[in-house]
């Protein structure tokens, strides 16, 4: 969907006594890479590391120097700037909503101006509002400085997505809002992904954001991209020194968020799961049983009470450790997605250590340098 071939951009050398022309060193410097068509790719890295221009140059608010940008096949330089623009979402750290008009009317700035009847455009707007969690009913009439932070932020992803761009690009959206917001926000932005697929070029500086919301992850040096791979494989395998401080000393600790429980990580249970109570309440869990080992296997453990917390398969490392840090037991029962009723096993903190473990093995060695 998005494909960079040998992009650089350079700014005039003011201070090296330019004319005027670019002839300063490159902000961004010769890159080439692909994002796939539904895809979300997180740029990130410091400050002033070109990863703002890289998205910037995608709806031409920069031109690049050299090299070309195509969108679905199509070079934008070839495309007039305002009418590119208006087919792509844009998302930015401050929103940018107008002050004097409703969040239904700036929900419905980009339809309107594409030359949408009022009331599609309104309705188009009240569709998009319901979709991040405010009701049209209660906050269309609403003016922005009405809004919390987080509502606001909201209305600014209603606001691009409103004329059904193929492509959005945001721009540190998040980092306007304190942590707790910011968290929430990540996660309604997950479920709106999973269920609009765009494919979005996503800038940030913070590093756990980047791995939580990105397919893959671009990491910057300054210019260019020292590693573009999946979130886990740049945690567990890092291109080169560069990415490698970068990401930290902790990035095993990061790889808990990307790394889903598997069956493979749990230890089997003695008997068939209860069928009663297949959603039951937190609560006190009672010791497990150790029966005699299975022949290749951990211990059997006797199969949790009903009222034993439990957790679908497929969730992450981290979910599961923090539970597992919250019950006294030291264990957690672990059911088929879907079905609480059907455990297929428990889990404990070692079956998280070995997890981690295994697949670092797995991965190590394969992180390949980014493009260049």
């Amino acid at each position: 969907m998005i494909r960079f071939e040998h992009v650089t951009k350079r700014y005039a050398d003011r201070a090296g006594g330019g004319t005027g022309g670019a002839d300063g060193p490159p902000a961004v410097d010769d890159l080439t890479f692909d994002v796939a068509e539904g895809e979300l790719v997180t740029l990130v890295g410091p400050s002033g590391c070109g990863k703002t221009t890289t998205m910037k140059m995608v709806n031409r608010l920069v031109e690049p120097t050299s090299g070309r940008i195509l969108l679905g096949g199509e070079d934008v330089a070839a495309v007039d700037p305002v009418r590119l623009r208006r087919t792509i979402g844009y998302v930015i750290q401050q929103v940018g909503l107008f002050p004097h008009r409703t969040v239904l009317d700036n929900t419905a700035t980009v339809p309107a101006l594409l030359g949408w009847k009022k009331a599609r455009a309104r309705e188009r707007a009240a569709e998009l509002l319901d979709l991040v969690g405010l009701d049209p009913g209660r906050y269309g009439r609403r003016y922005p400085e009405q809004l919390s932070g987080g509502q606001r932020q909201r209305v600014g992803v209603a606001r691009a997505l409103a004329a059904d761009p193929p492509v959005l690009l945001m721009d540190e959206p998040f980092g306007a809002v304190d942590p707790v917001v910011r968290e929430r926000l990540q996660t309604e932005f997950l479920n709106l992904q999973a269920t609009v697929r765009k494919t979005v070029l996503l800038v940030t500086h913070d590093l756990a954001e980047a791995v939580r919301l990105g397919d893959r992850i671009a990491v910057y040096g300054q210019g260019r991209i020292e590693q573009f791979d999946t979130p886990a494989t740049v945690l567990a395998a890092p291109a080169n020194p560069y990415v490698a401080d970068f990401v930290g000393a902790d990035r095993a600790l990061r790889r808990l968020a990307v790394t889903p429980l598997t069956e493979a990580d749990l230890d089997p249970v003695a008997g068939p799961a209860p069928v009663g109570d297949p959603a039951p309440a937190p609560g006190p869990v009672p010791a497990p049983v150790l029966l005699p080992p299975r022949k290749g296997s951990g211990p059997l453990r006797e199969n949790p009470a009903p009222g034993a917390p439990r957790l679908p398969l497929g969730v992450s490392l981290k979910d599961a450790l923090a539970a597992l840090l919250q019950d006294d037991a030291g264990l957690i029962a672990v059911h088929a997605p879907g079905d609480p009723a059907r455990i297929l096993g428990t889990l404990t903190t070692a079956g998280v250590h070995r997890a981690l473990r295994r697949r670092t093995a797995g991965e190590s060695g394969t992180g390949p340098v980014g493009p260049r």
